[in-house]
């Protein structure tokens, strides 16, 4: 199965099949990387006024220059009473409302005072005005459900007055890490061993994709013991395994998951790192089965997992977030399966970082993003473009 066709399965078994998570209420500064449960509509005009985006002076349209008397002042937060005279005008501050009678704003630059007197130039009507409601209209949807919040979100809910805010519960990610070489982080593992770094990187990753991680105990290379702990991890509302779905004689997550009724969609996909990837349903749980190797178990969890967790979280909109980097050096690669590999972008240019295989470590730590490699090309010469993610 390709790339596109695997991530496509992904999106389609995970949307069929969602219910969207209730809706509870956070404080605006919580809000932060949530998902919007409600749409948020304008309670009124943005700007609710006309107001000027410059400082300068409020003045009558004019195709010619004139000299003016100041007749005021009005500055942001204030209001000028009164209607502006013909041969008048107002000195006026950025974000100011617009006097009466006043159709134009002359920077003040373009002024020459003399005491309470003015020369300025030729004003049209409009200029360096905001009208009221071109930005947003009482009523209009200002954010639309399933949209996550970044910090301009918290401004804009700010702006519209919301001091809690809807939002979706988080979803629940239980994390295993399968392998007799595993030991916990905090144990001097003995040459043989590893510590279990791949469960930590994926809870970072559930984290930040919206998620609320569990790290299992880890899971012995036997068929009762991965049993077990699957039976626990299916209570949350979505599964990784990590490890354990390649085709050795202890590779034993396919038929720990078969032991409880797993549906499989897929346990294969033409890429690299990540080829023996597995996905599927059990008791109504969606899982992930990733590789063990670390490179392959975060770029599959980014490509496929991350998609499936955030359907579930509520999400409307989960394409990747693909960019375009320019090549800095010539490069080339095998075809035949579409790969992912750590690189890094400066200044939009793309370097490569030279890597051991998807079980180094240290190359993924030198690296800001990961290369889509296409599985039909070759050769790539400097300046090609080429699309990437950044991590």
């Amino acid at each position: 199965m390709s790339f596109s066709e695997a991530r496509a399965r992904v999106v389609h078994e995970v949307s069929n099949a969602r219910q969207l998570p209730p809706v509870e209420f956070v404080a605006l500064p919580s809000a932060l990387n949530r998902v919007l449960a409600e749409d948020l509509r304008a309670d009124r005009d943005f700007p609710a006024l006309d107001r000027s985006v410059r400082d300068g002076f409020a003045v009558t349209a004019a195709e010619h220059p004139r000299t003016l008397r100041v007749a005021g002042e009005v500055r942001a937060g204030g209001v000028y009473e009164g209607v502006l005279p013909p041969d008048a005008a107002i000195e006026i501050m950025t974000g100011a409302p617009m006097p009466h009678g006043a159709e134009a704003v002359v920077m003040v630059e373009h002024v020459t005072r003399r005491d309470n007197v003015i020369d300025v130039p030729a004003a049209a009507a409009g200029q360096f005005i905001s009208r009221r409601g071109e930005e947003a209209r009482q009523g209009q949807v200002l954010i639309q459900t399933g949209q996550p919040l970044y910090f301009g979100s918290v401004a804009v809910l700010a702006a519209a007055g919301r001091t809690m805010v809807p939002v979706y519960r988080q979803p629940r990610v239980a994390i295993l890490a399968t392998g007799d070489e595993l030991v916990p982080v905090e144990a001097t593992p003995l040459p043989h061993q590893i510590r279990n770094s791949n469960a930590h990187a994926l809870a970072a990753q559930v984290l930040r994709a919206g998620g609320v991680p569990e790290i299992l105990d880890i899971a012995h290379d036997t068929l009762e013991h991965t049993a077990a702990l699957i039976e626990r991890g299916l209570q949350a509302d979505l599964l990784l395994l990590s490890g354990g779905v390649s085709a050795g004689k202890y590779d034993v997550v396919e038929p720990a998951l078969a032991a409880h009724g797993a549906h499989f969609f897929f346990d294969r996909v033409a890429i690299q790192p990540g080829q023996p990837l597995v996905f599927g349903r059990a008791r109504g749980t969606f899982f992930f089965g990733l590789p063990g190797n670390p490179n392959s178990t975060l770029v599959t969890f980014e490509m496929f997992a991350r998609a499936a967790l955030e359907l579930l979280g509520g999400r409307s909109d989960v394409a990747l977030p693909w960019l375009t980097a320019e090549l800095a050096e010539p490069f080339q690669h095998k075809p035949g399966l579409t790969r992912f590999l750590p690189a890094r972008v400066t200044e939009g240019r793309l370097h490569p970082v030279r890597s051991k295989g998807s079980g180094d470590l240290p190359a993924l730590a030198r690296a800001n993003a990961w290369m889509m490699v296409d599985a039909a090309r070759a050769q790539w010469a400097a300046g090609d473009h080429m699309p990437v993610i950044l991590l």
